[in-house]
C-alpha cells in the first residue's frame, strides 16, 4: 500500500521552499550546487513529493540565505 497523501498544509509549506528560494533570486540549480544536494531531490521537496530532513531544511535555509523558521514556520 502506498504511504498516505501528507495533509495539504504540510504540501503548502514544503512549496513555500521553492517560494523561499525564488525570493532570494536562486535557481534549484544554484542551492543544489551550494548544498551538494541533486536538483531533482530539490525540485521533489519543493513540489510535495518528498519531504526534507531536516539537514537538508539547514542547508537550504543556509543557501537562500533565510532563517531555518522562515522555512517551516
Amino acid at each position: 500500500m502506498p504511504p498516505a497523501e501528507p495533509p495539504a498544509r504540510v504540501l503548502t509549506r514544503r512549496r513555500a521552499v521553492g517560494d523561499a528560494r525564488k525570493a532570494a533570486g536562486l535557481t534549484q540549480e544554484a542551492v543544489a550546487l551550494r548544498i551538494g544536494m541533486e536538483r531533482h531531490n530539490d525540485n521533489r521537496i519543493e513540489q510535495g513529493h518528498a519531504s526534507a530532513r531536516l539537514d537538508s531544511l539547514l542547508l537550504i535555509a543556509d543557501a537562500i540565505g533565510v532563517p531555518l523558521a522562515d522555512l517551516v514556520r
